[in-house]
Order: C-alpha cells, then sequence, then structure tokens
C-alpha cells in the first residue's frame, strides 16, 4: 500500500540531492496561475457580477449577493450541535492562550546620547481570511486564522468560504457558526482564486484588504502568487503532509492512525514514515491495511494518498541519520516517536510544527493543543514559519536623532554616501551643517 525507500548503507547525500531522493506531491502552481489569470482579471472588472457567475459556474448556485446577512450567522450559531460548540470553544480558548503570547511590545534603542531606534509593531489594517470548502468543512480553520489576528490587534478582519448547493448557496453552517463565535460579521460566500481576487481587487460589497491568509486548493495558491506584491499573503499552501521519524520504541498502530490521519485530507495528502527499524516499518505496513479498510474516504483519498509518490517508509541507518532526512524533508507536521523524543525534537531545524512523543499526535494539533494549523507545506519549512500574530503586524522603524547625535556620525554618512556614488545622500547631510561635515573629536 505505501512504497519504501532504503537509504542505509551509504552515506547521505547534503542539501538538494538529498531533498531529491524522498518523495513530494507534484504541485505544479505556475501551471494553474495562468488559468486563474483571466479569472481574477474579471472580478477586477465586473466585481460582484463576476463572483456571482463564478458560484454558478464552479459551485452550482444561483446567488443574489455575496455578503452573507448578519442573520445567517446568529442562526448558525444557534443551530450548531452543542458539543461541537464546546469543542470550537475550547480551541478558541487554548488558541487565544499561546497566540496572546506572541504579541510583540515597542522597545526603543538608544543607539547613541540623543540617537535613538524605535521599532514599533503595528497590525495590518484588514485582512481577508478563506476557509475552504471542497472535500471537507474546515471551522478549524476560520479559528487559526482569526485567533492571530485579532490578538494581533487587525481593525478589519473579513472571511470568504465556497457556497454550497446543499445550504441555499450559504458557506456551510459550521463555518458560519464559528465565524459567530469569533465575533467576525464580514463573510462571503466566495470560493477558490475568485475569493483571493475579491480580497486583492475589491467588489462593491468587499472592500479590498491588504492581506489574505489561509489554506485551500491549487487555485488558491496560484490566486496567491499572482497577487504577492499587490497584497501580502501567508503562503502558498500545498498539499497537507506529516512525516514521522520513529524507532522501535514507537507503537505501530498509533503511526498507522497517524498517517491515515493525514491521508484522509486529500488524494495528494503526503505521509512518511522515517525510520530505522525493519521491524517497525513491516509492522506499521501491515498495521496499515485493517485501519485503512476501516476508516472513511478511502478510494477517493486515503489509498490514493497513501499509495501516491507523495508517501513512503524512509529506512535510514539510524536516528542521526533520520534527524538530516525529516530536515531535508522540512515537514508540515513532523511527529518524532522515539526514545528521549524531547530531546530529539530539540535538534529539528526544519518543520512547521513538531508533535513530540506518543500523547501528541497531529490531530491535536490540528484542534485543540493551542498551536496554529496554518503551516508551510512543500518543503518551504526551511525557510517559513506557520501563521502567527506576527504574520499580522509590521515592524516600523522610528528614528529620532538630536543636532549633536548627527553631527557626532555625520562624517561616517557622506563618507558611506560617496563610496557608493550617491552624492545626494551626503549633501543631505551636509545641508544641515552650512555644507560643512563636522569633524569627530
Amino acid at each position: 500500500m505505501i512504497s519504501r525507500i532504503d537509504l542505509r548503507g551509504d552515506a547521505l547525500p547534503e542539501g538538494g540531492a538529498l531533498r531529491d531522493l524522498l518523495p513530494r506531491a507534484d504541485f505544479d502552481v505556475e501551471a494553474a496561475l495562468e488559468k486563474v489569470r483571466p479569472l481574477c482579471e474579471d472580478v477586477h472588472h465586473r466585481g460582484d457580477a463576476a463572483l456571482i457567475d463564478f458560484a454558478k459556474r464552479f459551485d452550482g448556485v444561483t446567488l443574489d449577493q455575496v455578503k452573507i446577512p448578519a442573520r445567517a450567522l446568529t442562526d448558525a450559531l444557534a443551530a450548531l450541535d452543542p458539543a461541537v460548540r464546546a469543542a470550537l470553544e475550547e480551541s478558541i480558548r487554548r488558541a487565544r492562550l499561546v497566540h496572546r503570547a506572541q504579541r510583540r511590545t515597542t522597545h526603543t534603542t538608544q543607539v547613541v546620547p540623543g540617537g535613538t531606534v524605535t521599532e514599533k509593531w503595528v497590525p495590518v489594517e484588514r485582512v481577508g481570511l478563506y476557509a475552504p470548502g471542497g472535500r471537507s468543512v474546515y471551522p478549524s480553520s476560520v479559528v487559526m486564522n482569526v485567533v492571530p489576528a485579532q490578538e494581533a490587534g487587525v481593525a478589519s478582519i473579513a472571511l470568504a468560504s465556497p457556497p454550497q448547493a446543499e445550504f441555499d448557496g450559504l458557506p456551510h453552517p459550521t463555518i458560519l457558526a464559528a465565524c459567530a463565535l469569533l465575533g467576525v460579521d464580514e463573510v462571503y460566500a466566495v470560493g477558490g482564486a475568485q475569493a483571493v481576487a475579491m480580497f486583492a481587487y475589491g467588489t462593491e460589497s468587499c472592500p479590498p484588504a491588504n492581506m489574505v491568509t489561509g489554506p485551500g486548493n491549487i487555485w488558491v495558491a496560484a490566486a496567491k502568487r499572482y497577487f504577492t506584491g499587490r497584497i501580502g499573503i501567508d503562503t502558498e499552501a500545498g498539499p497537507t503532509e506529516i512525516a514521522v521519524l520513529a524507532d522501535d520504541t514507537a507503537d505501530p498502530v498509533h503511526l498507522a492512525s497517524d498517517l491515515i490521519s493525514q491521508a484522509e485530507h486529500d488524494p495528494l495528502a503526503a505521509a512518511v514514515l522515517v525510520t530505522d527499524s525493519a521491524a517497525l516499518a513491516d509492522a506499521v505496513a501491515e498495521e496499515l491495511k485493517p485501519q485503512v479498510a476501516a476508516t472513511k474516504h478511502v478510494e477517493d483519498r486515503v489509498v490514493p494518498a497513501l499509495t501516491g509518490r507523495q508517501s513512503a517508509i524512509v529506512l535510514v541507518d539510524g536516528i542521526e541519520e533520520g534527524l538530516r532526512v525529516v530536515d531535508a524533508y522540512g515537514a508540515e507536521h513532523l511527529e518524532i516517536q522515539t526514545a528521549d523524543a524531547a530531546a530529539v525534537a530539540d535538534r529539528v531545524k526544519n518543520a512547521g510544527a513538531v508533535f513530540v512523543g506518543p500523547w501528541a499526535p497531529v490531530s491535536l494539533g490540528d484542534y485543540c493543543a493551542g498551536s496554529n494549523h496554518v503551516l508551510p507545506t512543500g518543503g518551504c519549512a526551511c525557510h517559513s514559519s506557520g501563521l502567527s500574530v506576527q504574520s499580522f503586524l509590521r515592524g516600523i522603524h522610528i528614528v529620532d536623532y538630536t543636532r549633536e547625535a548627527l553631527a557626532e556620525v555625520a562624517h561616517h554618512v557622506v563618507t558611506l554616501a560617496e563610496a557608493e556614488d550617491l552624492p545626494a545622500h551626503g549633501a543631505a547631510i551636509k545641508a544641515r551643517f552650512g555644507w560643512k561635515v563636522p569633524q569627530s573629536k
């Protein structure tokens, strides 16, 4: 059901050569970009009318408007299963605890007497958040996007989610209920690339946003790439990934269930086990069979994901080699299930989030750990972080120098300006001192 890659015996290659040996899904954002370009420009020129046309074309619904009336949000919350409401409220509570601690404060550094640089953190003014609604409904993604934006102090938050034919053109009611719980009252029944275009350009009903965040399919990722520079984005999210680094102390039942838990997202989802134990590899491969047979979404998601080129069991000589492999892979989610798992986890360099030991599965992070589940995919964990309060803040430096403080360093500024052949830069300094630069004492 799942392929094997045997990296034992020979020295592991370095850098990109090692990455090339590891499984990864095909995810061609550049090819998708050409297909979303005309769609995005149609939204630019026709606004809400284009969004309504796309809802009929892609979602099979006829809309009068794309903005959701406030009553639909309150009705969805009132009808929400009490157990689901309690779970969402606990997820929100824990996420707030973690994200509130991420807030940065203004800090002033005195560089010299009379010369200071203050770093002030200012939230993005308006963000558009995307909550997918294709194969599954993700109210948890509403929580993971809204909470850090709110804790950052973003004043204007809007959310888009695809309209659903079975709910009379509204987004899924659990999405609407989650918005109501979080106090987000600006919600749009718009999906895919057109939602990103709506936030980027603005329409009659939706003012433009400064930033768009949230996971989505390849069309959403392509639209984010198209608008990069016009708006800020979190990441071009690709198919979800789990990697597990395990030794012979791990429970194969746990490992099989964790691999399946990510495989059920999407047929392109990646499930990778890295281990130095051939016996564990055999046991996990065997355990997958009954667990897959007993789960849901078998033929359309789980089996294609586990048998696809993006999933594999990778055999290595030892945990040291395993660490090199998982760092080269840079997983969205990385579980460490080894002896002394905390010490091994502490040495990981590249991962979106690390889950330590048998009692911290990825599913916990998806919902109720308090951590954020919007994480870098496709190996981007080697240079990018998951969504956080920092994602919605901008650092602004405020430079405040007295005449005396400028005079002390003026000759250095002029020297560097002339070294870069930018004499007007130096002249801007000289003008303040009668065209004569004071000499340092």
